[in-house]
């Protein structure tokens, strides 16, 4: 199943469940509608980590990747996630909900969750690509990646999780190996991470990132309290993202919350102190990264391990990120809000993390995890480099240099965040 335990499989004309009573029904709802407040957070995160003169454009890019994808999801991802399993590959039937669903259908309730994880996946590359992606050119991947791309590959580990709700069966190839993933460390944060890899590469740094000697210019946020904002809001949706994956309404969701809670404040105290040891100063970036990359790693294992080890998971997190900002920079690739160390890296992390701090088996199905962790994650870059090259050679990917300088929100939407404020913004 895709999160959470075996239940009985509903009747989709009747609604009638042995399994589930309609208090999980209201609970998997909610959860949806917390998560779905990731995506101002990731909003909010992006624009404040961002110049002022790209904001109106990143609220665009965040707004519409989210409704072009979740169309795209409705009529062809669903399925293609969860429907009846062709080899393990791709889920096949109902597209576009074809099949004689009820209205009070649960099934209503379980597709709106894994659209807001859909819509998160694909979202993350939005802030690595800031600031310099032409908005068609990004429309167009998002929509792609939210359709076909994400579910496919999320069907290798979540098919069959719509089965208990009269939708699909079958699991994928690597659930059948024994690959765990509970709420997506791999699946969404890993896979996002890979997404915003392959684009920052064909696009390219932002123009004068790099100087010619190869030396490093700050572009700085142009409002650190708007981008802290959003990390609440990230993070408050992440109890939804991680409670919700149980799928019903247990006394289990109290230690998942916790788990979650200590993850995510680890991260942020260990990449505020990793940041303080290299740069001599508690940067408010880099806590806000940690703690995110705390609750990606979090994310695979926040039902198998015990609060102590997600402090500790938590506080390997926030080095990760600080480290893993390091080495991109150091190979001149330009991440506009660190979105690879602390999606990718993490999420790879995480997915390990299931097997290392298991609280019975430890270190059981370690080689299996590594597999899903790493195969998931290198097949979405290479099939998305591959789409991000095809629109870059024919619509466009990367926004003129003229464009970069004027700022994409006047350059691409006509329009000025700031239009009573005169900025000290050079580039």
């Amino acid at each position: 199943m895709a999160h959470g335990q075996e239940t009985e499989i509903i009747n989709t004309a009747t609604d009638e469940s042995v399994g589930f009573d309609k208090a999980d029904y209201v609970f998997i709802f909610i959860a949806a509608a917390m998560v779905f407040l990731m995506q101002p957070g990731f909003c909010l995160l992006e624009m404040g980590f961002s110049r002022s003169k790209n904001a109106i454009n990143i609220i665009m890019k965040n707004a519409c990747d989210m409704s072009a994808g979740a169309i795209g999801f409705f009529i062809v991802g669903f399925s293609l996630m969860f429907g009846w399993s062709q080899g393990g590959i791709v889920g096949l039937g109902n597209f576009g909900f074809s099949g004689d669903f009820s209205g009070s259908a649960a099934i209503w309730s379980f597709f709106l969750f894994q659209l807001m994880f859909a819509a998160t996946t694909v979202t993350i590359s939005s802030g690595a690509m800031a600031e310099r992606t032409y908005f068609p050119g990004y429309l167009i991947y998002a929509t792609l990646a939210c359709a076909f791309v994400y579910p496919v590959l999320g069907h290798w580990v979540w098919g069959g999780g719509a089965s208990p709700f009269g939708f699909g069966e079958g699991a994928g190839w690597l659930a059948q190996l024994g690959f765990q993933d509970f709420a997506g460390s791999t699946v969404v944060h890993a896979m996002g991470g890979a997404f915003a890899l392959a684009g920052i590469l064909v696009i390219g740094p932002r123009r004068g990132r790099f100087l010619e000697d190869g030396t490093e210019r700050i572009y700085a946020g142009h409002n650190i309290p708007l981008g802290s904002l959003g990390m609440f809001l990230l993070f408050f949706g992440w109890f939804g993202f991680n409670c919700g994956s149980q799928l019903f309404a247990g006394g289990e969701l109290g230690r998942i919350g916790v788990n979650t809670m200590l993850a995510g404040a680890g991260g942020l105290i260990s990449g505020m102190f990793s940041h303080w040891i290299f740069k001599g100063w508690a940067d408010p970036e880099s806590a806000i990264n940690g703690s995110l990359g705390g609750l990606v790693s979090i994310t695979a294992c926040c039902n198998v391990v015990e609060p102590w080890a997600a402090i500790v998971i938590g506080i390997l997190a926030g080095t990760i990120v600080i480290l893993g900002q390091k080495v991109i920079l150091k190979m001149k690739i330009d991440d506009a809000v660190g979105a690879v160390p602390v999606h990718l890296f993490c999420g790879i992390f995480g997915s390990l993390c299931v097997s290392l701090f298991h609280e019975s088996e430890p270190f059981v199905n370690l080689g299996v995890q590594a597999i899903g962790a790493f195969v998931v994650p290198v097949t979405a870059f290479a099939v998305i480099w591959v789409v991000f090259m095809i629109i870059d050679k024919t619509v466009g990917l990367r926004a003129s240099d003229e464009a970069q300088d004027l700022g994409l929100d006047f350059a691409e939407h006509s329009a000025n965040a700031y239009p009573d404020f005169v900025t000290n913004e050079e580039d």
